[in-house]
């Protein structure tokens, strides 16, 4: 007597039980949904990125062949010309040195000044606290251009006309870069630490740098890169201030390219290019702390 083979499992959708039916009904609407997301991402890294790779091809390229039409998508071969160019137009090592300068005091003041204020608005208890720091939060809703002509008396009566003080000491500390880091030590810092280094003698700078700072370090590598790029990108100001052609910054010494009547835009795209590349270098570096400290606290939560 021969058995019959097993018959194949034939059974329909509707034959399914009900459990896998929707388990594999989500499991397709979860892939659509993964497909679209990853989709719009790559979209928005598209749009992000073209920008860059306009400005490196308009750096490598003549005038002539950035204003013809159709655009051309390609890296040309005057790059090494329109940077020759440039070099020849105006001091570029100079400004590039005052540049970094500038941006490196202003990043490291802001991120001690900064921090400091904010570990003992957000710690500690002293007289007139909330006021000062209603007023703090005040001077955000002021327009930066209010303050220029104030802030060049006040330069010009203590002779720092011309020089990189007048960039660097009003750059020193800002409102929101305390508010920022107070909101951050208010909730990241436990009170315990801090009852603990009292117990143990420690004053309050101690309390501060062994407390305060490493648990802060992720606000502190956003605030300094932020500043960096800040002071790094500002135009008004250096220009107002900077009378002395010796001490100009990169953004002003750049703007000289720029002709009354004929100008050389793949020049100008190419010192442009000269001005973002450190930025870029400066975020990979600085990113990864923050980066790790938002990681490293998402893993706690």
């Amino acid at each position: 007597m021969t058995t019959a083979p097993p018959l194949p499992d034939t059974a329909s959708r509707a034959d399914r039980p009900p459990e896998r039916a929707i388990s594999e009904h989500y499991g397709a609407r979860s892939l659509l949904s993964k497909l679209i997301t990853h989709l719009c991402v790559l979209i928005g890294v598209l749009l992000s990125i073209f920008p860059f790779y306009w400005l490196i091809v308009m750096s490598t390229s003549t005038t002539a062949e950035i204003f013809g039409y159709p655009p051309k998508l390609t890296f040309g071969n005057s790059f090494v010309e329109n940077v020759r160019n440039v070099v020849q137009s105006v001091d570029l090592l100079q400004a590039l040195l005052n540049t970094i300068i500038v941006s490196g005091s202003c990043a490291v003041l802001v991120m001690f000044f900064d921090s400091l204020a904010a570990f003992a608005f957000a710690k500690f208890d002293f007289p007139g606290k909330k006021a000062l720091f209603v007023l703090l939060i005040a001077t955000m809703l002021v327009p930066g251009s209010l303050s220029l002509v104030p802030s060049f008396i006040l330069m010009s009566e203590i002779g720092w006309v011309g020089t990189l003080q007048a960039l660097i000491v009003p750059g020193a500390a800002n409102a929101f870069g305390i508010f920022l880091l107070r909101q951050m030590a208010a909730g990241s810092i436990p009170d315990e630490l801090i009852e603990s280094a009292r117990i143990d003698g420690a004053g309050f700078f101690t309390t501060y740098w062994r407390v305060g700072v490493p648990l802060l370090r992720g606000g502190l590598a956003f605030l300094g890169i932020f500043t960096f790029i800040t002071a790094w990108n500002d135009y008004v100001w250096p220009l107002i201030v900077l009378v002395n052609p010796e001490r100009q910054t990169l953004q002003t010494a750049l703007q000289n390219l720029n002709s009354l009547y004929l100008t050389d835009y793949g020049m100008v795209m190419a010192g442009a290019l000269i001005s973002v590349v450190p930025l870029v270098g400066v975020f990979i570096i600085g990113s990864r702390h923050f980066i790790a400290n938002i990681a490293a606290g998402a893993i706690k939560g």
